[in-house]
């Protein structure tokens, strides 16, 4: 099968999983197309199977803003049409599946069907989708497509209460490829982020409002007066500054380390013991995942689809958002005694291995044809 996927090129993971699956799908012999302004920062190989398309947006003093919008559907028609496409897969409703609806609705001009998945994320739903600005694209788009997916139960359940849904929605959860994650604590030099005595707690994000990253650096202060312990951050954002102020103002500022993005994730995490998770919200927690597939126990807010993940006192604990007391109470609770600790290690693990991409990567598959059949069906109509 021929399939678009539509996607950010970014470090989120909307972006991430997005880029991954299309991976995925072209070791499964199928053909993919990534459409972005960007190529993606996880597509590193392209080949006969997996393409590249780029996005340009020319620049008009017309415009106070760019329409990209408008540069996408076309974008979507011509190739769509060049390399006849049978499934476009958009992630993100807005702007991806305004823009695909578009798409869609020039190629029908030409007697040419494709069938429209969309799966919606996280922000595009609670964040921008909710703004009354956007509402009504965001509730258009997702009625429109041909089929709607979500990565947990609980952004369903958000999606259903906030927008005038009338198509059914679909969970299929985020993954994870446990083939990319054979390191062990010799291979990924340990010792080059701390001493033996010192326990590695990492927590990695895009440093918004929304990942409570003062939190992060507050659980840690409490964690660090108990025992040794390095903290290490991944990510760029907003929110950055004021942490690395905060751990001056705290006096920790030489037992925390930032690295920025990074796109070594998995080889960081080989070495951490304990991931910090106390977001305002998660539509899943595909960070969380990351930690659990590396053998990392995690300490998260219990908000958001991350319950569908951190299985509370079996691969990590779950608090209230903003308890900061708890959750380091909860994270001494199982770095004080090492026998512990590799509990929840290998508990972390083996619930990761649920969320397998071969586990979900055939449900995804199953919608494709389904909805690709569904689509000729109309054609021949």
């Amino acid at each position: 099968m021929k399939i678009a996927i539509v996607c950010y090129p970014t470090f989120g993971g909307s972006g991430v999983v997005a880029t991954e699956l299309g991976i995925a799908l072209a070791n499964r012999g199928h053909e993919v197309h990534f459409i972005t302004y960007r190529q993606p920062v996880r597509l590193e190989l392209l080949g006969n199977r997996v393409h590249f398309h780029e996005v340009n947006v020319p620049e008009y003093p017309l415009f106070k803003y760019q329409p990209y919008e408008l540069a996408l559907s076309s974008k979507l028609v011509d190739t769509i049409k060049q390399y006849n496409i049978d499934v476009l897969h958009v992630h993100y409703a807005i702007p991806h599946a305004y823009a695909g609806y578009m798409a869609k609705k020039m190629l029908e001009e030409e007697n040419i069907y494709i069938p429209m998945i969309t799966t919606l994320h996280g922000t595009d739903i609670t964040l921008v989708g909710s703004h009354p600005f956007y509402k009504p694209a965001v509730t258009f788009s997702i009625n429109n497509s041909d089929v709607v997916t979500s990565v947990s139960e609980s952004l369903k359940k958000q999606t259903l209460e906030i927008f005038d849904v009338k198509k059914t929605i679909e969970v299929v959860p985020n993954f994870i490829d446990k083939k990319k994650y054979h390191s062990s604590f010799t291979d990924c030099q340990r010792s080059l982020m701390a001493n033996d005595d010192e326990k590695i707690i990492t927590h990695i994000s895009n440093f918004r409002k929304v990942k409570r990253i003062p939190d992060v650096i507050k659980i840690f202060y409490k964690i660090q007066k108990s025992i040794s312990a390095k903290l290490i951050m991944v990510g760029e954002g907003p929110e950055k500054e004021n942490a690395e102020k905060l751990c001056n103002s705290l006096g920790i500022a030489d037992r925390v380390v930032f690295l920025g993005n990074s796109n070594e994730i998995d080889r960081i995490l080989c070495f951490s013991d304990l991931f910090l998770l106390p977001s305002e919200t998660e539509s899943f927690g595909l960070a969380a995942l990351e930690a659990m597939m590396n053998k990392v126990a995690v300490i998260s807010s219990n908000t958001g689809g991350i319950p569908e993940v951190n299985e509370q006192g079996v691969t990590g604990y779950l608090s209230e958002v903003g308890d900061v007391d708890e959750m380091a109470a909860n994270a001494l609770k199982i770095l004080s005694d090492e026998r512990v600790l590799e509990e929840f290690k290998e508990n972390a693990y083996q619930r990761a291995l649920t969320f397998d991409i071969l586990n979900v990567l055939p449900l995804y598959e199953d919608i494709y044809q389904k909805a690709f059949e569904k689509q000729l069906n109309k054609a021949d109509y």
